[in-house]
């Protein structure tokens, strides 16, 4: 992942009348190990987050998004770039009265033939170490298992793209409304999908497709472990999952096959679909099929729709699909 620039400030509003104080780095941090490290364990810990949301610019015309356009076009210096993001969280801290102090780390970088951008607030701990005189020494070193405030700017998505509204992908933490509210001002921002909803959706369009397959129990298994396997794939680069990437995963003989089913029942998908990583791994089918009998239903529908009685060997199933309450009710 070659660092194209990065640069981190300190800011600190204390909770009094004093206004917010930025300690602003004199220079863009040299490109070395210890800098390629820090993008390494911030991508491994961001996209282990879950519940991230996805955003775009309100107006690209304004703020950072003003700014990445003027640097790309060479008509801003990245020092000053940085220098004004910092500036802008200052006034933030102020007008909003957050006390917080923090680093702001702004970063250019490339990955998968992409450029990218990242912002967010380092988070610091205190510790302890062993001293060459073989003391504990009291230290402070960033943990980013602690991130709570943060973003990935796909660049290359926001400028080939007009269309897209998911090139944002944004870590809000539990700082409270307040605090994220500011952080969506910082970058000019503003949240389009809701990734546990858009998962679950997905999930029901993934079941329904299923149901129209009449797939034998094995390969059910086998297309829902793509589905989830594909899914992963995804967050782990950070990335929302492509409806026709997972349709060609979930079928190679015919690729649009699922694609094809979304768009003709319109689940209200769009093309790049936010995922929530919580959903996912509870998301199972249970399936089964013998003598003419045939089960397939989702595992979050057990002790609700569906109930197992295990010492009568019974399922009880409320409120049935009225398709087949139909086909019931014609039976002579």
């Amino acid at each position: 992942m070659p660092i194209q620039n990065c640069v981190i400030h300190f800011l600190e509003k204390k909770p009094d009348n004093s206004p917010a104080h930025l300690h602003a780095a004199a220079a863009p941090l040299p490109l070395n190990d210890a800098l390629e490290a820090l993008l390494v364990d911030f991508n491994e810990h961001y996209n282990a987050k879950p519940g991230k949301s996805w955003a775009c610019f309100m107006d690209d015309g304004q703020a950072l998004p003003a700014n990445l356009k003027a640097l790309a076009d060479g008509q801003l210096e990245f020092q000053q770039l940085g220098l004004q993001l910092a500036q802008h969280w200052q006034t933030l801290l102020d007008e909003q009265q957050i006390y917080l102090a923090g680093h702001l780390c702004l970063m250019l970088y490339q990955f998968n033939m992409a450029d990218h951008c990242v912002v967010a607030l380092l988070p610091q701990r205190h510790g302890l170490c062993i001293s060459d005189d073989l003391a504990p020494t009291d230290i402070r070193h960033l943990d980013l298992s602690q991130l709570q405030l943060a973003c990935r700017i796909n660049l290359s998505e926001w400028r080939n793209n007009p269309r897209s509204r998911h090139y944002i992908s944004l870590l809000k933490g539990k700082g409270g409304k307040k605090l994220a509210d500011a952080f969506l001002a910082l970058l000019h921002a503003e949240e389009h999908g809701d990734a546990p909803a858009d998962t679950r959706t997905l999930l029901r369009a993934f079941s329904d497709y299923i149901d129209t397959t009449g797939l034998e129990e094995e390969p059910v298994q086998e297309k829902t472990k793509a589905l989830v396997q594909y899914t992963k794939d995804q967050q782990r680069k950070g990335e929302p999952v492509e409806l026709a990437g997972l349709s060609e995963a979930l079928d190679e003989d015919n690729p649009r096959a699922f694609y094809e089913h979304i768009r003709n029942l319109d689940y209200g998908l769009s093309d790049y679909v936010p995922t929530d990583r919580k959903t996912i791994n509870q998301f199972q089918r249970f399936t089964g099929r013998a003598e003419g009998l045939s089960i397939s239903f989702e595992a979050h529908l057990l002790g609700s729709r569906v109930e197992y009685d295990e010492q009568r060997d019974m399922l009880i199933i409320r409120q049935l699909p009225t398709q087949l309450k139909d086909q019931l009710k014609r039976n002579p």
